[in-house]
């Protein structure tokens, strides 16, 4: 099992990468750039195979650096990629939101349509999220 992944464009961007931290403390993932139905899919499954190689209860994802909307994928994010998440064991997204006002408004309408499947919370900075994350495994321990 690989430690860091990166995805790249076909020119060579890279539009996304995921890593574990700690033992099993939660997944971090980043997308980068503009993002397509395709690069959306991509790095939703690639999650998805991290999650069946080793399932993980926390992910950290960061669109902080995501220019423009995205909301063409939003259908498959909802009815795809969600439930089958949800059924492999996610249960927290720390949501790192955009200074892009569009990519903003994609992360708050899948929010929106996915919220009753996970905790979720919004952040503007990763380390908030990262803190949220690793209070929830505390919490969780306490119950």
């Amino acid at each position: 099992m690989e430690q860091k992944i990166e995805l790249k464009k076909v020119f060579g961007d890279v539009f996304f990468t995921a890593e574990r931290v700690g033992e099993n403390a939660y997944v971090n993932a980043q997308w980068f750039g503009v993002q397509s139905v395709e690069t959306v899919k991509e790095g939703g499954y690639k999650m998805l195979e991290m999650m069946l190689e080793k399932p993980y209860a926390k992910l950290l994802n960061s669109n902080k650096h995501v220019l423009g909307s995205w909301d063409m994928a939003l259908e498959w994010a909802e009815n795809e990629w969600a439930p089958q998440m949800k059924k492999a064991g996610l249960r927290y997204i720390a949501q790192v939101v955009p200074s892009s006002i569009y990519a903003t408004l994609t992360i708050e309408s899948l929010i929106h349509k996915i919220d009753d499947q996970f905790e979720i919370r919004t952040f503007e900075d990763d380390e908030d999220a990262k803190a949220w994350l690793l209070s929830v495994e505390a919490m969780k321990s306490t119950t």
